[in-house]
């Protein structure tokens, strides 16, 4: 491995840093998530029309950008740095790939396009709380996490040469504002059942969709509803859906380790500027021995994360984004929980930033883990305990 960045990955984290710098600064992270789609629409038009961000790891047949996952991963840090309000994640990370992977060459002549543009945004929904089981990160996947074809989740029926929906979906991230919902759904019957993906527009009649309160304000969710909603089968049902959603899952998870590195990071890095000005005792806080050794240890641990998550980022065949994200939210959880504590009573007020980067790390885990599960799945795919049982 070469851990060195090309000239044209500097080129791009160096001017999305520049970009989110003038554009995303902390009122407007503020008023982003105070809007009804819970992000910057103009800040997301600047990412697709200035660096072509949506598609940066799209084909460029499909109007995209033609580099590789990996960059997009690395541009994650720079996101994560100021939590940064986008559907980049439902969109380009969640969505973009499982229609890359699995749609019919009409379906991604029609979406990828306007997913690179920035004119669509995607969600993927699949049932509460199931998303990091059937993107395979705590668990084999496998369809098991859809409800195996009981009650709940999505129920999916042929009509004529289509299919109609019915069921509900919490927790879907951005499923609000989303223009297409990736619907994970049952089909077959309780004795023959499997779960497929399919296409619902998000303006379709009986879908009903509202956003709901989360922990992690920065990653808005939406309860949908689909009430015999008019369905498009993504690709064919021959397709092997628990796959693509696994691959999908390594690379989210390499993204998302990415993004909690940058926040991490920017989390010290606040910290820091901030113990260097305040003083106590007639000296700056950041002078004190006990300080210090706190803070080297926040340090050693985000570039450990950091690492871990370069690495899961370049060697995406070897599948070891779920351990490099356990390695990233442990991080970013201690700089926040360190930076609020040292930054004293301010540092727990709803004026300061300081919540917003905690939050992050307690809902990404919510949503993508517990980093126990990441690493015991991470354990039993590399198999390191004999799960053979012991009789004395």
């Amino acid at each position: 491995m070469d851990p060195g960045f090309t000239a044209e990955q500097d080129e791009i984290r160096r001017t999305l840093r520049e970009l989110l710098h003038k554009r995303c600064g902390p009122e407007e992270l503020r008023a982003a998530l105070a809007a009804p789609t819970g992000h910057d629409r103009a800040l997301w038009t600047a990412l697709a029309e200035q660096l072509g961000l949506p598609g940066l790891a799209l084909p460029e047949s499909y109007g995209g950008v033609g580099c590789p996952p990996t960059d997009l991963a690395l541009a994650a840090e720079e996101t994560g740095r100021v939590l940064a309000p986008s559907p980049l994640l439902a969109t380009s990370v969640l969505a973009a790939p499982l229609i890359l992977a699995l749609g019919t060459d009409a379906q991604r002549a029609a979406l990828l396009p306007r997913i690179t543009d920035g004119t669509l945004t995607a969600a993927l929904a699949v049932p509460a709380p199931a998303l990091a089981a059937a993107l395979a990160l705590t668990g084999p996947g496998g369809g098991d996490w859809a409800g195996g074809g009981r009650a709940g989740g999505v129920q999916a029926r042929r009509a004529g040469a289509g299919w109609r929906l019915y069921g509900e979906v919490a927790q879907v991230l951005d499923g609000h504002s989303a223009g297409l919902l990736l619907v994970a759904a049952h089909a077959g019957g309780f004795a023959r059942s499997r779960t497929l993906l399919f296409l619902v527009a998000g303006d379709a009649a009986g879908a009903v969709r509202a956003r709901q309160t989360s922990l992690d304000a920065t990653r808005p969710q939406a309860r949908v509803q689909l009430r015999d909603v008019d369905a498009e089968l993504l690709g064919g049902e021959e397709e092997d859906v628990s796959t693509a959603l696994a691959r999908a899952g390594d690379f989210a998870a390499a993204f998302l380790a990415c993004e909690a590195v940058g926040a991490a990071g920017r989390a010290l890095e606040r910290t820091v500027g901030y113990l260097g000005q305040r003083e106590q005792f007639g000296r700056a806080i950041g002078s004190f021995q006990a300080v210090q050794h706190r803070l080297a240890d926040v340090y050693v641990e985000v570039q450990a994360a950091r690492s871990a998550a370069y690495y899961a980022a370049w060697a995406r065949e070897e599948r070891v984004g779920g351990l490099a994200l356990a390695q990233g939210l442990q991080a970013l959880r201690r700089a926040a929980a360190e930076g609020i504590q040292l930054h004293g009573g301010i540092g727990f007020t709803w004026e300061h930033e300081a919540h917003l980067y905690f939050k992050r790390a307690a809902g990404d885990e919510l949503l993508f883990g517990p980093v126990h599960r990441l690493r015991a799945h991470a354990a039993d795919q590399a198999g390191l305990f004999d799960r053979t049982e012991v009789t004395v």
